[in-house]
């Protein structure tokens, strides 16, 4: 349908377009920095549980291929509460694991749920949002993400303070699901109020579609495509809590403590970019992560590796904070406005191979080079990938956008 000409008003759709993402990822942020001590629960070592913990992004990349199908062919309301529906699953096959195989297939459902459940309010928003405040609305639902997966943390923490058996984090998680389910039957839709579907009534781009986009426009999608290095972040925190010996309550709490940051920082990103561009927050954000993982590499040698843990884990989340909602504006300002879909999906799943691909990676490095010398290398990688989106921002996005 043609996008809609009333004057938008963000105020109409925010608490429907928002409120479901909180609640789903509140349940993800609890499960995530618990992964993995459940891999150790069910008899990994470190370098499995970096690979169980990484099979959630693989499930991403997974789900990324026909997310922009199912979101055109069942609507974004229909698709979100069957993606709340497999996220159960997902929990429930992991509540039943009993070695890190049938936890890593939990782990992979529920993210293939997460794909669907983050395509369906990134092409609504792509399609109703003016461009001069694009950014600053897809940083706010990137900021709902964040919130999100600061608040999981702490309520990680205290079921394992209360209960002290980590099981309780996914009974919470599965709660969550069904939470979002209720305020997605409860609240309007956003395409009822904005009179307007995500992708063209009678299906969105087909999953083969994502694979023709990505190569008709290759060329960007690699270019741009270094902006995916903050999905190491999510992995080796956990792992490194886990090799200097952190409980898994202390372990929820610092990392929740950093997403604060995260949460403080992702309406100053938003204004930036709208404001100055992109790439005066995209650049700055990829040089401290990579400053950030050297960082942490050097960490091992201190006597008393905690603090640096804990400050460290701070940095990250200041430098991704920074950059929150990036990945998605840049994926919309090149996807234009009408039919956003077939190009999201690709750019999606570009990015989360980039987001699924690097935890595996560094899954690899530790098993054969130990945690300090992953790190290092990722940062380092990061490095090079601000000197890369300094060079090609400015030419594939030559407006500022």
């Amino acid at each position: 349908m043609p996008i809609n000409d009333r004057p938008f008003r963000w105020r109409s759709i925010a608490a429907p377009a928002l409120g479901p993402t909180l609640l789903f990822t509140i349940g993800e942020g609890a499960i995530l920095p618990l992964i993995p001590a459940l891999a150790l629960r069910v008899g990994a070592d470190i370098p499995v549980a970096g690979v169980v913990a990484a099979m959630l992004l693989v499930g991403v990349l997974l789900g990324d291929i026909p997310a922009g199908w199912i979101v055109g062919r069942l609507g974004e309301r229909t698709a979100m509460l069957g993606a709340a529906a497999i996220a159960g699953l997902g929990i429930g096959i992991a509540l039943l694991a009993s070695n890190p195989l049938v936890l890593g297939l939990g782990m992979t459902v529920l993210g293939i749920a997460a794909a669907v459940f983050g395509l369906a309010r990134h092409a609504l928003l792509t399609s109703v949002v003016p461009a001069a405040y694009r950014a600053r609305a897809l940083s706010t639902l990137g900021g709902t993400f964040r919130l999100g997966l600061f608040i999981g943390p702490f309520a990680a923490a205290a079921l394992v303070a209360s209960t002290g058996d980590v099981v309780s984090t996914l009974w919470f998680a599965l709660l969550m699901c069904g939470l979002v389910a209720l305020s997605l039957l409860v609240l309007p839709d956003p395409e009822r109020i904005l009179h307007h579907r995500s992708t063209p009534a009678g299906g969105g781009v087909s999953p083969a579609g994502v694979f023709r986009t990505i190569a008709q426009r290759r060329g960007v999608l690699a270019r741009l495509g270094a902006a995916a290095l903050g999905a190491v972040r999510q992995v080796i925190l956990p792992l490194w809590a886990v090799s200097i010996g952190l409980g898994a309550a202390q372990t929820a709490l610092v990392i929740g403590l950093a997403g604060g940051v995260d949460v403080a920082l992702f309406y100053l990103g938003g204004w930036l970019m709208d404001r100055f561009g992109r790439l005066y927050t995209a650049v700055p954000s990829m040089i401290g992560l990579g400053l950030g993982l050297i960082g942490l590499a050097f960490s091992a040698l201190a006597v008393d590796p905690v603090p640096w843990f804990v400050a460290v884990a701070v940095w990250l989340s200041l430098a991704n904070g920074i950059g929150a909602g990036i990945l998605m504006t840049m994926g919309s300002d090149l996807a234009g406005r009408t039919n956003p879909a077939p190009f999201l999906g690709a750019w999606r799943f570009v990015m989360d191979s980039g987001s699924a691909g690097a935890p595996l990676a560094l899954a690899g490095i530790t098993a054969l080079g130990g945690i300090a010398v992953a790190s290092g290398v990722f940062g380092v990688v990061g490095l090079i990938g601000a000197g890369m989106l300094a060079h090609y921002i400015p030419r594939q996005l030559p407006r500022g956008e």
